[in-house]
């Protein structure tokens, strides 16, 4: 069987029970890094689950250190190519509660579009996989491949226990190619293929001062106060046009070629348009490079929390006795994290104030992804997006991260194909998360006939 009108009406017809089906996953709160939701984030894998068994899948629900991961295959066939879908069911933290319209776990529809938290990110996204597959199982004819699916729980904490268990894991995983559908298209109505991925590394800064707060007036002055030296020492990090400052941390920078600044700057990018779909002024960043390039090909540093002293209501005039700091970089294709923690570790000992301490700890770290543009299964996914958006879909490049991408090209030694149905405005990790509707199954439709050209490559 193909990919036929005849599968293709059976999609359309199922598409009030694929969105019902939606919305009942996105009502489990899976959020990975809240200890207090695990039976939640258990819940969320049983129930995709369940889902793939119910359609004739073989499942199997891996334990780790952490949570669990589900792994299902469809039936193999002899001499057919092996896809690999890989996504996640976990979702991020929710705060801040107060600006979400409707609770996050209380999925709405809107102006066309699914608001919930996980809607885009990537219940939505890897949801569309399955649904493609178990419709087509339901249609009693085979797949023209064999389908695995690896659905984890901890890709919003960094993967660990599964990039520790891949090696393992090798031989049930062993495909031909890896499907990721946890980007996005490039605009609104241009889908896009992405090749590339900035790595990451993440880290929490303390700066211990006074055994306690002190009194500002009695003791300013007197003796270092911790958040002015937390702040003193990531101003040294970056300068005023966002370029790093810490020494060597450019050393190992892949830069552009020429045919992808040409090819990047054909495509429709309106710089106020974008600043205006994330409520800013104006764009801000490294001279000497486009918006897209500095977002997808440049290595940035951002601070992502602050905590120190007084936070309530009114004014308490004290010296806070520590002061804490989340911060981050996105990497580059050749930059390893190891040494980039080596460097941030050099640069605040050279910075630090004196009068107070400072630890630091490396969270999670990755390198940059970049996979091959020309392959077979590029050429397959052209044909699959072109006929379900009706365009055909552009190569980019994103700049966030999906760990685990490398990994697989390392233990797996496949190509990996990444997939995004959703927008750049979908809000993924903020408040009111969405999931354009339409997207989500076109999304599906591009999934049903990706199966049929990839079986048709052998």
């Amino acid at each position: 069987m193909t990919a036929s009108n005849d599968l293709l009406g059976q999609l359309a017809e199922s598409a009030p029970r694929h969105l019902e089906e939606l919305v009942e996953w996105l009502r489990i709160p899976s959020v990975s890094s809240d200890s207090s939701r695990v039976n939640e984030v258990k819940q969320a894998a049983t129930w995709v689950a369940d889902k793939l068994k119910r359609a004739g899948l073989s499942v199997e629900i891996l334990p780790t250190q952490g949570h669990p991961m589900v792994y299902a295959e469809s039936p193999k066939i002899e001499g057919a190519p092996v896809v690999l879908v890989y996504g996640h069911y976990d979702v991020q933290p929710v705060e801040p509660l107060d600006e979400w319209v409707n609770g996050p776990f209380e999925p709405t529809i809107r102006d066309g579009n699914l608001y919930a938290r996980g809607a885009t990110d990537d219940k939505g996204q890897v949801l569309t996989h399955v649904q493609s597959v178990c419709d087509w199982l339901a249609s009693r004819q085979p797949l023209p491949l064999q389908v695995k699916f690896l659905i984890e729980g901890e890709e919003e904490v960094g993967s660990e226990n599964l990039e520790r268990m891949l090696p393992e894991l090798a031989e049930k995983l062993a495909c031909d190619c890896v499907v990721i559908s946890d980007s996005g298209q490039y605009s609104d109505g241009q889908p896009a293929i992405t090749y590339g991925l900035r790595g990451i590394a993440t880290y929490e800064l303390s700066i211990d001062g006074p055994s306690q707060d002190l009194h500002s007036g009695s003791f300013g002055g007197a003796v270092m106060n911790p958040a002015i030296a937390l702040c003193q020492l990531l101003g040294s990090m970056v300068d005023e046009q966002g370029r790093v400052q810490i020494p060597g941390y450019y050393d190992k920078v892949r830069e552009l070629n020429s045919d992808e600044r040409e090819q990047w700057a054909g495509l429709p990018q309106n710089d106020s348009e974008f600043a205006s779909a994330i409520g800013v002024d104006q764009l801000f960043g490294e001279k000497g490079y486009t918006t897209d390039e500095r977002r997808w090909a440049r290595p940035t540093f951002d601070i992502n929390g602050l905590t120190s002293g007084h936070q309530g209501e009114g004014v308490k005039t004290i010296i806070p006795a520590s002061a804490k700091a989340k911060f981050s970089f996105r990497l580059v294709p050749d930059q390893d994290p190891r040494e980039v923690t080596t460097a941030v570790q050099q640069h605040i000992e050279d910075h630090c104030p004196d009068g107070v301490r400072w630890n630091l700890e490396a969270d999670h770290g990755a390198p940059g992804m970049l996979a091959a543009t020309d392959s077979r299964f590029v050429h397959a996914a052209n044909r699959a997006i072109e006929s379900a958006f009706g365009v055909l879909p552009v190569l980019i490049r994103e700049g966030g991260s999906i760990p685990i991408v490398t990994r697989f090209q390392e233990v797996l030694g496949c190509d990996c194909l990444l997939l995004g149905w959703g927008l750049s405005d979908d809000n993924a990790h903020s408040p009111n998360e969405k999931f354009r509707v339409e997207d989500y199954h076109r999304g599906i439709r591009a999934s049903a006939i990706l199966w049929d050209e990839i079986g048709k490559l052998n």
